[in-house]
């Protein structure tokens, strides 16, 4: 089976970390976050890794090369211009004709990669989506009117429960039908896309532990976590 990590990003969230280190590289513990990304996708069952690349490509393809040293066989697909998230699946229509993966390249994660898929597959899904349950805290009292400006309700502090997207995908070869060409295409879009034209798309609730290391504040808790979390990494389940 193949995946397909997305690590073209410029990382402009992290600057100025990401000015002269593209963010798939930059270390958590003792290795870079996609190493770790490989190196779980290994244990999963997979075999062969694309790595849609962009800013910064040559020092990337220069860390891993053909993968030989990670067990899987990588290579790389180049953005000549951003594509956002989902538009680079369109340069690589020849290549993906079965099942596949893709994730962004910043991810520290427990999830199990292996039992997505077999969820997946189950389900019958065209594309299938990793979830977490995520909790906002809003620091105010919120209140609500009605349309005479009548105060109807006051809730102080609440907090808005969320099932957000872990960035963890499963296709079939199906879903790149509805993605275009050489466009700026985002998850979003193509989920959307997808709903409207009656596909099934499911959700995948994970409990467990994840992190996006886009933002200073989670990279510094990815690098603060990393040794509490290090053995559930590697874990096959």
């Amino acid at each position: 089976m193949k995946a397909v990590i997305l690590a073209g990003g410029k990382g402009t969230r992290l600057r100025p970390y990401t000015i002269a280190l593209p963010k798939p590289l930059m270390p958590v513990g003792d290795m870079p976050i996609l190493e770790i990304i490989v190196r779980q996708l290994k244990l999963n069952g997979i075999e062969e890794v694309i790595l849609a690349v962009g800013h910064l490509a040559e020092l990337i393809m220069a860390y891993f090369g053909d993968g030989s040293r990670f067990g899987v066989r990588i290579r790389y697909s180049r953005e000549r211009e951003p594509l956002g998230t989902a538009g680079p699946l369109s340069l690589l229509r020849d290549d993906l004709k079965d099942t596949f993966l893709v994730m962004n390249g910043d991810i520290l994660t427990t999830l199990s990669y292996r039992k997505l898929v077999e969820y997946h597959k189950k389900s019958g899904a065209v594309a299938t989506i990793a979830l977490k349950r995520r909790d906002v805290y809003i620091d105010f009292g919120v209140v609500k009117l009605n349309e005479m400006s009548e105060i109807v309700d006051y809730v102080e502090k609440p907090v808005l429960n969320y099932l957000v997207s872990m960035g963890v995908y499963v296709f079939e070869p199906k879903v790149l039908d509805y993605i275009p060409d050489g466009k700026k295409f985002d998850f979003p879009d193509l989920v959307k896309r997808l709903i409207e034209a009656g596909e099934k798309v499911k959700g995948y609730v994970y409990d467990g532990y994840w992190l996006d290391i886009g933002r200073p504040e989670d990279y510094e808790r990815a690098n603060a976590e990393i040794d509490k979390i290090y053995s559930e990494l590697f874990r096959v389940d």
